[in-house]
């Protein structure tokens, strides 16, 4: 069980590294449902249409991908049994 947690680590950081590394920026927007109050005495204001605008730096593609492989490879170390 350990080996196909460490396994699917590693795969999610190297995807998620190619992503960072296709991707210049990602945006993100409010939906209509996501500026719903949740209580009844705030109306909906200005702040909640608001974009996020999320831009990794160079490095981190990098950084997740050399560290998903990392994790991948220590996976196929691991024991499929392990004693304890």
């Amino acid at each position: 069980m350990m080996r196909a947690f460490f396994l699917a680590i590693g795969m999610a950081l190297v995807i998620l590294g190619l992503e960072c590394l296709i991707i210049e920026r990602a945006v993100l927007h409010r939906t209509a449902a996501a500026a719903i109050p949740l209580s009844k005495d705030k109306a909906p204001s200005a702040e909640t249409a608001k974009e996020v605008v999320v831009q990794p730096p160079e490095w981190v593609p990098w950084t997740f991908l050399s560290a998903g492989a990392v994790v991948i490879l220590y996976s196929f170390t691991i024991p499929r049994r392990v004693n304890g």
